[in-house]
Formats: structure tokens, sequence, C-alpha cells
């Protein structure tokens, strides 16, 4: 089994008013021409038709045939990063996965929405891995996702050795979340590819992350494209021998001792989560907003 294998991440500036699908394209043809070696290319979230749930529309659609059909002209495997998902009165942030013969390997469903900043947007209930033949096992995951370390504990359980993570951060937490993307790689023992856009898409910054918790690359404010060649022995050498020779974290993990009792249904609602009240967004110092309000109306009935 061949275990080298060549992504490229693609850290562009992405429009919240007008479609992007044609210059992801070129970006992509122009990627490909530069790089030629390249077997994988991931976008940052919601590249397509950027963050507006407006644009949300049902799968399959045009534009993931379009996408389908660059996969296939360049034969690379392609995760163009999301797009809204309408499905029926839901809409949810879903992620498409495409092989080289330009065939729809899967979707997946954003498991945590940016509440209460991504409102109107439905949390997905189930993981996605798939295995590229003869290389290795990748999982998907979707920007604030990896704040909830189930998510990727899950998807190395379930046998991914790189997960990759498109993203869509505009805010002053990224110092926060590139600190996390090490923090996953390390304790996952796995390759980390955290791609974040840039414009009405995200201040970049993007970054690469090793087994070890070792940053392979990390993009400046900048549009780039970032090629890198994974080598996926490290990622079972990790988990054999530990990272750094050290601590074996997925073995711990599988051997423990209990059981998470704050995962099961039995979890009282008196427990100190249900204090914390409901999600919504911080008004003034002494202002409720109208979303507490409404909060505290329902509340009281």
């Amino acid at each position: 089994m061949s275990k080298h294998f060549s992504i490229a991440g693609v850290q562009k500036s992405i429009s919240a008013n007008y479609e992007n699908v044609a210059a992801l394209e070129q970006q992509v043809d122009v990627l490909m021409s530069v790089y030629p070696w390249v077997e994988m290319v991931v976008f940052s979230e919601l590249s397509p038709l950027g963050p507006l749930t407006a644009k949300a529309q049902p799968f399959p659609n045009p534009i993931e045939d379009r996408f389908r059909a660059l996969a296939r002209k360049h034969q690379i495997w392609l995760l163009p990063g999301s797009m809204f998902e309408k499905d029926g009165d839901h809409i949810y942030n879903t992620a498409s996965v495409i092989n080289p013969s330009g065939e729809l390997v899967g979707r997946y469903r954003k498991m945590f929405p940016f509440y209460p900043y991504e409102e109107g947007v439905e949390a997905g209930n189930e993981f996605f891995v798939f295995d590229v033949p003869d290389v290795g096992r990748f999982g998907v995951s979707i920007c604030y996702d990896m704040w909830f370390p189930e998510t990727s504990r899950t998807l190395a359980a379930m046998g991914a050795e790189v997960i990759l993570h498109p993203t869509l951060t505009p805010s002053i937490d990224r110092e926060i979340e590139l600190a996390i993307a090490r923090s996953t790689a390390a304790q996952q023992q796995c390759f980390f590819f955290d791609v974040n856009g840039l414009g009405d898409g995200g201040i970049g910054r993007s970054i690469v992350v090793g087994p070890h918790g070792n940053v392979l690359h990390q993009c400046g404010t900048s549009e780039e494209i970032f090629p890198i060649e994974i080598d996926l022995d490290r990622v079972r050498q990790s988990r054999e021998r530990g990272l750094k020779g050290l601590g074996q974290t997925l073995k711990s993990f599988r051997d423990r001792k209990i059981e998470f009792d704050v995962y099961g249904s039995e979890w009282s609602e008196e427990r100190y989560l249900t204090q914390l009240g409901p999600i919504l967004k911080p008004g003034r110092k002494g202002v409720k907003s109208k979303l507490a309000q409404d909060a505290s109306k329902r509340e009281c009935r």
C-alpha cells in the first residue's frame, strides 16, 4: 500500500454577493497546471455560493455536477468546500466529496452550526469517513465541529487518519482555532487540514498539522495554494508507538475503564449544563435583546 498522498488546500477570497463557482473551477485548472502531482484539492467552507442561507438549494444540484466534471477532468479527489443545502423546510451546511472519476463518494452535514450566529441552519447527525484506495481513510468535519473534541475522536475511532476540515472564520477567535487544530491532530494522532477562506469567506490563516501536533504549513492572510505531500505511515507509527514515542492516546481511550455519564440520556436536567440558559447572541449590559426576551417568554409558559 502506498502511504504517500498529495493534498492541496486553497485559501481563496469568497464573495457573499456573487457565485464563486467559475473562480473555483479556474483556480483548480491553474493549480493542476502548476502542480500536476496533486491528488486531492480542498476548498474552504461555503466557497461555491458564499455564506448566505438565502442561496440554499437541494442536493444533488447543477453546481455539484460542475464539481464532479472538474474532478473527472483532472482525475483528482475534490472537496469543494460546502454549500447550504435545502431539504424540505430545513437548511444544512453540507460538504460533498468527489472521487477522480467524478463520482459522488458522499456528503457530510455540519454537526455543530455556529449558534447563535449561524441562525436557521439545522445540525447534521451522521459522521462521514471515506477510503482513498491503497492510501488510507479520511474523515470530514466543518468549522465549529472541531470545538467539540467528540467529533474528531469519533472520526479517529472510525479509522480516519486524515481529517479534512473546511472552515469559514472571519472573527477574532482564529488564534484559538489554530491551537485547537494542533491539539486535535495531536489528540487523535492524525493529519488535520484546516482550510479557511478570505473576504466574505474568512480571514485566512489556514493550517495543516501532522500527527505529532507539528505545523506542516500555516498561511498568512492573502490568497494561497498550499500543496502538501503527506505520509500516512506517520499516523500509523504515532498510533502504534505513541506521539514522539510517548502517549498512545487512542489505545488508552480504547482501554478506558469508565463510560462518560455526561453523554447518556440519564444525565439529569438538574445538572450544571441546564443552568446555562439558551444559546443567544449577547446584548449590551442592561439591555435584553429581542431573542432573549422571546426566550424568557417561552421559559415562563
